[in-house]
């Protein structure tokens, strides 16, 4: 059976890498959230004070910025190593969300991750979720999905996963937080989040997880069926 790229692109909290894992799983094919990538970098950078406004400051921080994913036999998933510590749960915390948007916004740190993304799917059979991969990262992709949802249940959605691990967050920073990573996103200067001509759009507003997984999965097979 032949293996594909399959490609989900969208906003923040619209479920992508949920549905990213669950369709690599379905399909046995490897899982690759690229947003942890970024997360991993911004991370690093606020641990070091790098001030991402200079370029020199950025080239040099790069330099010394090993990424990696390894699979965790506890969860069942694949953590995000930076450095070769695992980071999965740090750069989830709210203040790498404040800023990660600002550098992964930044040419040389998207040309970074980009290229180690690209080389991820050589020998495709991945599923890739974040912002721009089906434009930038994989254009030839054979299945594009953009996922969408509306504004206010992306914030509740949030809300609900940021809470549990801090109970002192609010529904306003939530929010605040979202349409500013919306507008970065949207209109940074390179690589921009924008829905590929060719993508299929997904709103799940009104979907289960398991209602949207069974959409996707039979575009994935029809894909992959040819």
């Amino acid at each position: 059976m032949k293996k594909i790229i399959i490609t989900l692109d969208g906003y923040s909290s619209c479920g992508k890498s949920t549905l990213a894992r669950q369709l690599a799983n379905e399909l046995n094919y490897v899982f690759i959230d690229s947003g942890a990538m970024y997360r991993a970098i911004t991370l690093y950078f606020l641990r070091q004070h790098v001030d991402w406004r200079h370029e020199k400051e950025v080239h040099k921080a790069l330099g010394e910025i090993t990424l990696d994913f390894q699979y965790n036999d506890q969860s069942g998933q694949s953590d995000m190593f930076l450095n070769d510590e695992n980071v999965e749960a740090l750069i989830r915390d709210m203040l790498v969300s404040e800023h990660v948007s600002e550098v992964a916004a930044l040419k040389e740190v998207r040309e970074f991750a980009v290229a180690q993304q690209q080389q991820m799917g050589v020998k495709k059979g991945i599923v890739m979720d974040g912002r721009d991969i089906g434009t930038t990262v994989f254009p030839k992709a054979e299945l594009k999905i953009f996922v969408t949802a509306d504004p206010a249940i992306r914030v509740e959605r949030r809300f609900k996963e940021l809470y549990a691990k801090n109970p002192s967050i609010t529904v306003e920073e939530v929010k605040a937080n979202l349409e500013m990573r919306d507008y970065i996103d949207s209109n940074r200067e390179f690589s921009p989040l924008r829905r590929a001509e060719d993508a299929v759009e997904l709103d799940n507003t009104n979907l289960t997880r398991d209602e949207q997984l069974a959409i996707a999965l039979q575009w994935a097979k029809e894909k992959i069926a040819g």
